[in-house]
């Protein structure tokens, strides 16, 4: 059977907040019988964003990262429930009785990514259960992707084998993929969030002026082995991405016509490396 899979490039995201928004105005204020109580105003975060910094200077970037329930296939929410208050539905998508799970608040911790919350006056945990209730009316998708201005957010309802086929050929990843509880929510690029890489530029001195050396060839090395090589770009940058952190020594070696140099880091978090001086006088 087809399954509900959600799919976020890290890539394109842009912080827009429209799917929070499109969250908040879908579930404030209004019940769905069967499917959810009204989601309390302030405190609930059922599609949140989280944000991080990497590298500094002109070449520190910023990653943004959507989060929200998994829809785990082996959900640890659903082995905390009593009553059966928490079940899959045959499209994967999991879900929480709002009658049934009433004074259940250990769910909210059964949760390892945080993304089940407690609603108080309503004594029930909650959590985006991916529009369901819009789903069953025939809609194509959820909210959050239909007012995605970046294309960062995209739904497919495939069998199991299609989407595993997918996630290979597209190389998606799942948060915590240690943790085996088989995520339906699948990333592209997390590496711009959860990696490091090195950056720097390269430059020389042309005529007594400095000047950046645009399409030198730059080489990572480790161990003395290349690792991986690309030229530096109209500014005199380059930038190795995708590196695992504390993951030890690195070298650079730089060639720009007849001139070379390098560098050398212990690569911790993301670097910049500042500026390459290639020595002599390039012409």
């Amino acid at each position: 059977m087809k399954k509900w899979n959600l799919i976020v490039d890290v890539a394109n995201c842009t912080n827009c907040n429209n799917c929070f928004m499109a969250d908040k105005d879908e579930y404030d204020g209004n019940t769905f019988p069967g499917y959810t109580f009204p989601q309390p105003r302030h405190g609930h975060r059922w599609i949140d964003i989280h944000r991080r910094e990497r590298g500094s200077g002109s070449l520190m970037d910023v990653a943004y990262l959507p989060t929200m329930c998994n829809q785990c296939d082996d959900a640890p929410c659903i082995a905390a429930a009593t009553n059966n208050a928490v079940y899959k539905r045959e499209d994967g998508i999991v879900m929480i009785d709002p009658v049934r799970a009433k004074d259940q608040n250990q769910l909210v911790e059964a949760c390892p990514y945080g993304h089940i919350w407690w609603n108080e006056e309503h004594r029930v945990p909650q959590k985006w259960f991916f529009d369901a209730h819009l789903l069953d009316m025939g809609w194509s998708g959820p909210r959050c992707v239909q007012v995605c201005a970046s294309g960062c957010l995209s739904a497919a309802r495939l069998e199991d084998e299609e989407m595993q086929a997918k996630a290979a050929a597209e190389k998606l990843e799942v948060l915590k993929p240690d943790l085996g509880t088989r995520p339906r929510v699948w990333y592209k690029n997390l590496f711009r969030f959860t990696r490091e890489h090195i950056a720097g530029s390269v430059a020389t001195v042309i005529a007594g002026h400095e000047e950046v050396c645009a399409g030198a060839s730059v080489t990572l090395l480790k161990n003395g082995a290349k690792i991986a090589g690309q030229s530096t770009d109209f500014f005199g940058d380059f930038k190795f991405d995708d590196l695992t952190s504390g993951s030890g020594a690195y070298s650079m070696h730089v060639q720009w016509r007849d001139l070379t140099g390098g560098a050398a880091v212990e690569l911790a978090g993301s670097v910049n490396l500042g500026v390459i001086m290639l020595a002599g006088n390039g012409k």
